[in-house]
């Protein structure tokens, strides 16, 4: 048996959603205790599915990890008791990977088992490897794992990221912060869960310059100091529930953002007609659907438009007059769901990088399959705004980024409940 959500759409939702914690930034954050021993405290982290598959990966490798409360741990580092990641836990989850950076800082070695994750396309770790072995580590893969050693530890190196990815340049952080030497890594990613993690490893004292550009440098240290610290909130669940207000006609009030990470997507939103009040951290939509006009996206690395909000602003074009384009640029796979917002009655077609959407007066409600978390979202906001009663299958993909999600829009009132399914 598998969960869904059974959804009777059409419904009055209004409210206020505040945003939870970064999941892409806790991630790495959690994982960045690796590199060094003692006791951290690590607050405003989201309740998700990933978050407890990490868990069980840190505690694998010998890190206690204590939940205080919903969105609190302590993890104490003792050192640890091995260098080795399973595929068991690795292939859950792609970020999973990212405790090879951490292994080398402070055990100068690390095994760990080929990555899994969302089936968005190929996200190879090559860059992340290219990066390793600049700094001085000696690679070898067989049997799926791949096995990264070095004499004495890493040496500071200069590194040029084909790509800015997010992946690589995280993981090259951590394994650079504890490096003999100078790191200069270029074309590192922008993004600002890049920045979190950066903040977090200088508060524990590392030397790290040029946060927020594409050019790092990193002053490697011999001892880093354990620390508290707070996880930023999540812009990709901010911009899904920015969305979700717009197709209410903004009687949906967002809190909890930061407007700065948000701002190639508002810049998107206003360019379509959509107006905001923004006062601090919370935010309102002063425009109605029907307000809106077609627009074009690309999406880019940051600070360009986010490729995790693509699919909740195809939902968004859907339902706007006049025929608008998205042009999917970092992941081959991503329009997997299409084919189920057109058994909503959505009229989008694709042509190979590029979808284009003819906008509709409203989806109908079907049964439709999410096919990875960020698809998830697009098809429940879709099947809260059609008439009749949907049903949403394999949520646990929406489960690993979205706390709580049927509970909060519940509380708006919203028609939404977890059930158990065959499929």
């Amino acid at each position: 048996m598998v969960e869904a959500f059974k959804i009777i759409g059409g419904k009055k939702i209004e409210g206020e959603l505040k945003v939870d914690g970064s999941k892409n930034s806790t991630l790495p954050i959690m994982i960045a205790t690796l590199v060094e021993k003692g006791t951290y405290v690590l607050r405003n982290v989201p309740d998700l599915r990933d978050i407890r598959t990490l868990v069980a990966l840190l505690e694998s490798l010998g890190l206690e990890v204590e939940k205080l409360d919903a969105n609190s741990y302590k993890i104490i580092n003792n050192g640890l008791s091995g260098a080795e990641a399973s595929y068991d836990l690795v292939k859950k989850m792609r970020a999973s990977f990212l405790v090879m950076g951490g292994m080398l800082a402070i055990e100068k070695r690390g095994k760990v088992a080929l990555p899994g994750g969302c089936a968005i396309g190929a996200r190879p770790v090559d860059l992340h490897l290219k990066g390793f072995e600049a700094l001085g580590a000696k690679i070898n893969i067989e049997h799926g794992y791949v096995e990264a050693t070095t004499e004495n530890g890493l040496i500071g190196g200069n590194i040029v990221l084909d790509f800015p990815s997010v992946g690589a340049t995280e993981n090259i952080i951590m394994a650079a912060v504890k490096a003999k030497g100078k790191t200069v890594l270029e074309n590192a990613a922008k993004e600002p869960e890049i920045e979190d993690l950066c903040n977090f490893l200088i508060k524990m004292g590392a030397k790290i310059s040029g946060v927020g550009t594409g050019r790092l440098e990193i002053d490697g240290v011999d001892k880093l100091t354990a620390c508290e610290y707070s996880i930023i909130p999540d812009r990709i669940v901010a911009g899904t529930y920015i969305i979700a207000s717009i197709l209410f006609d903004g009687s949906i009030k967002v809190s909890g953002i930061v407007p700065e990470h948000l701002s190639s997507f508002l810049l998107k939103l206003e360019e379509m007609g959509a107006k905001f009040k923004i006062e601090g951290d919370r935010l309102e939509v002063l425009t109605k659907l029907s307000d809106l006009k077609p627009t074009k996206v690309t999406t880019m690395p940051h600070p360009g438009f986010p490729t995790d909000l693509q699919s909740p602003m195809m939902t968004l074009m859907c339902l706007v007059n006049g025929a608008s384009e998205i042009k999917e640029t970092i992941f081959e796979n991503r329009f997997m769901h299409v084919p189920e917002l057109n058994r909503m009655g959505a009229k989008i077609e694709i042509d190979s990088s590029t979808a284009k959407i003819t906008g509709v007066e409203n989806f109908s409600s079907a049964e439709v399959m999410a096919s990875d978390l960020r698809a998830g979202a697009s098809l429940i906001l879709a099947a809260l705004k059609a008439n009749g009663e949907s049903l949403v299958n394999r949520i646990y993909h929406v489960d690993r980024g979205y706390e709580n999600f049927e509970e909060k829009f519940k509380a708006l009132g919203a028609n939404i409940e977890r059930i158990k399914t065959e499929a």
